[in-house]
């Protein structure tokens, strides 16, 4: 049933229902202990908005989503339907200080706030169009109505400028999930598009963790002094993120030790990733399909993600220490790449950067031994980039240089913990258990 825009947001108390719904959200595991909702025969009016009932605590529904650098979408309760609302909308976005673009997002965010509902729910999802063009959003591995499936031209009409759409349907399943659009996906994806659905079991005994995280993987092109991603580009990135953020600013998972951990991991990139863990060996125990049966779960340190498929992993947190999370492809954990440059290494470069120097002050030759360098002389002020350009390199740790960027993190476990799991900061190796110069 289509909503008009009017009488959703007379109903709603106009902005406030788009923007106010961003924040006192209900707990996604409250009140599931219910028989689901029948089907109405159709969509219930929008004028019978009710408040937002007040979260649970945590500790009485388990582990809730750390979605990095994100957020959950808050929902009404109207009439036994869990109601949210998605606005999709041009944004600003910053990928890690000195990096900002226009990009195209959900809620004033990209990836979009992540949606979580319990399995035998029944919900209705607004979608309201702020862009230029038409929309739609299709529910990545959902199992729903055809109608519902959000195909753009195929089960649906788009949603053009300025109109609000509803989609309704009973989630019979649970798992790790998606969505994006499904209209011009080649502009609305690379600019940003897409959001995570989180399904949760409604036996919550067999999914029991402490610490719940999950992602997205992304690629941008983002070419060096511009801002706003290409389109064009189909393999050739600029830029690679775990939910649109680039180390280091990307979140680190903060945990306390001997807790039980699942990371949630998404890909609507144009490659695959191959997600790598230092320090543990976790379990595969999910992905698109919901949660596996133990049988079938494995034993692995790197699990590759394909595009379109979510994989879940899970594990105890059994050794404190800070410990990298990323992609092992060595060009997705560094930041902006020059592609089809000339290869300095071995080359003697001292009379070329004489000559250079004289035309371009401050020029210094880099590369002849290798690209570790980069990372000295972008923190010391040589070699600007161009405008809007985040470097190569440019994380640091409590040693030195970490010269990583892109899609990379830190599991960071510590025996004690402030309220809140803040980022305690590095970690204090204890006597005897850290590598040393011997030479």
């Amino acid at each position: 049933m289509k909503i008009s825009r009017r009488n959703l947001l007379a109903a709603a108390g106009g902005a406030t229902f788009a923007a106010g719904m961003a924040r006192g959200a209900e707990d996604p595991h409250a009140h599931h202990h219910h028989t689901a909702p029948a089907e109405p025969a159709a969509a219930t009016p929008a004028h019978t908005h009710a408040a937002p009932t007040p979260a649970a605590p945590a500790s009485a529904q388990g582990a809730r989503i750390t979605t990095l650098n994100g957020r959950s979408l808050p929902f009404r309760r109207v009439n036994g339907v869990k109601e949210f609302h998605l606005v999709a909308e041009e944004i600003e976005h910053e990928f890690a200080p000195g990096t900002k673009i226009k990009a195209w997002g959900y809620n004033g965010i990209t990836p979009g706030p992540t949606i979580e509902a319990v399995e035998g729910d029944r919900v209705r999802i607004l979608v309201t169009n702020r862009l230029p063009e038409h929309t739609s959003i299709h529910w990545h591995g959902i199992l729903l109505p055809c109608g519902m499936d959000g195909v753009g031209g195929l089960t649906q009409p788009h949603i053009k400028p300025g109109e609000t759409w509803a989609y309704e349907f009973t989630l019979r399943q649970h798992g790790t999930h998606m969505y994006h659009p499904h209209a011009d996906e080649v502009v609305q994806l690379a600019s940003g598009m897409m959001g995570l659905f989180i399904i949760h079991p409604r036996d919550r005994a067999q999914d029991a963790v402490d610490r719940d995280f999950a992602f997205l993987l992304h690629n941008w092109a983002v070419h060096p002094g511009t801002y706003r991603p290409d389109p064009s580009v189909m393999t050739d990135f600029d830029l690679w993120t775990f939910n649109s953020k680039l180390f280091p600013a990307i979140d680190p998972l903060v945990v306390r030790t001997g807790q039980r951990v699942r990371i949630r991991v998404g890909n609507l990139s144009m490659h695959d990733h191959p997600i790598h863990l230092h320090g543990f060996r976790f379990q595969v125990t999910g992905g698109d399909g919901g949660r596996w049966p133990r049988a079938q779960w494995r034993s692995e340190v790197t699990e590759s993600v394909a595009v379109g498929q979510t994989r879940d992993i899970e594990f105890v947190a059994d050794v404190p220490g800070d410990w990298a999370l990323h992609c092992h492809k060595s060009h997705h954990t560094m930041n902006a790449m020059g592609h089809g440059i000339p290869n300095p290494i071995g080359v003697d470069q001292a009379s070329l950067g004489e000559r250079l120097s004289a035309l371009l002050p401050g020029y210094h030759p880099m590369g002849q031994g290798g690209m570790a360098e980069h990372a000295e002389h972008s923190g010391m002020g040589h070699m600007h980039g161009p405008e809007n350009t985040i470097p190569m390199m440019v994380g640091h740790g409590p040693f030195g240089n970490v010269e990583m960027g892109g899609m990379f993190t830190v599991l960071k476990v510590r025996d004690r913990l402030p309220d809140g799991y803040a980022d305690p900061g590095w970690y204090e190796h204890p006597r005897g258990t850290q590598a040393w110069r011997v030479e």
